[in-house]
């Protein structure tokens, strides 16, 4: 099967991150991380909120309510009003951090990386908020991404970017890690950058590669069964959605080529020959 993009929307970002298929509104939110945009658009009408700070991973909460990760904290935003409620700081104290990937996970949590805003060495961290609890699952990290969850809930997925390795471990009953991460996909040979990732139905792991224009699928077992390309040079997330879940959104980036062409940056869609599962609520 022959799998074409198309372009989904046309407006260029920067650094495009973080789509969300809503899957009550049935309608994709995504970042441009350093402009601080969050955007949407529904059949021909493209939609735009701009924040003072950047703003880089949500999760739905209900139909009008999503939780929104920036660089200083995990806050309620409400779709109709464009009101903020700020639930739990981010990092606030370390203005030279921003959040970045993030997604929820199967159990009401959410998971949320932050990082340098220069991509400062080890200045990143991984957190898990939870029902009120913020914790620090990982530290020392780069560029977080690739945070996903396998269909059953219980294992997780993360990577550091600069690693070239995507990372596992299981999680309890409650979604927090019982056991060390091991490494489930290697790509170190082929100098590959792991950026966002997501799981489908079958438990493959979609994972976007910056810099090489592709999203490849990873088996269960972290064996490579196929890749897409994709026009965007620096493709940076992958999110399933439609109605039957077998639309594959794919945020790009403009951010650090030295002459961006009209395709980059830009945020595209594929037609899969595999499905997606609805993302989790996120549970306040």
């Amino acid at each position: 099967m022959d799998l074409i993009a198309e372009v989904f929307d046309d407006r260029p970002c920067q650094l495009g991150e973080g789509p969300l298929w809503h899957p009550e509104r049935e309608q994709l939110f995504w970042f441009d991380i350093t402009a601080g945009r969050l955007l949407s658009r529904v059949e021909d009408r493209p939609l735009e909120w701009l924040f003072d700070e950047m703003v880089s991973a949500a999760g739905w909460v209900d139909r009008e309510t999503l939780l929104i990760a920036s660089e200083s904290a995990l806050f309620r935003f409400d779709l109709t009003t464009g009101a903020r409620d700020d639930i739990v700081a981010l990092e606030a104290d370390n203005p030279a951090n921003r959040s970045n990937d993030g997604r929820a996970d199967p159990h009401g949590g959410f998971w949320i990386g932050t990082m340098g805003k220069a991509a400062e060495p080890g200045a990143g961290a991984i957190y898990r908020w939870c029902r009120g609890e913020l914790r620090l699952l990982h530290a020392d990290i780069t560029i977080p991404n690739s945070i996903c969850f396998a269909p059953d809930g219980r294992r997780a997925y993360f990577a550091d970017t600069a690693t070239h390795r995507i990372m596992t471990q299981t999680v309890d009953d409650q979604g927090w890690p019982d056991a060390a991460p091991e490494v489930f996909a290697d790509l170190t040979a082929e100098a590959l950058h792991p950026d966002g990732a997501v799981i489908d139905a079958e438990g493959a792991l979609w994972s976007a590669q910056w810099g090489r224009a592709r999203v490849a699928r990873y088996l269960p077992n972290g064996s490579l069964e196929r890749d897409i390309s994709l026009p965007g040079h620096h493709t940076s997330c992958p999110a399933f959605g439609g109605s039957d879940f077998a639309s594959m959104f794919v945020t790009t980036a403009r951010e650090g080529l030295a002459s961006p062409g009209p395709q980059e940056g830009l945020t595209y869609r594929v037609i899969l020959d595999a499905t997606g599962l609805p993302e989790p609520r996120v549970i306040l």
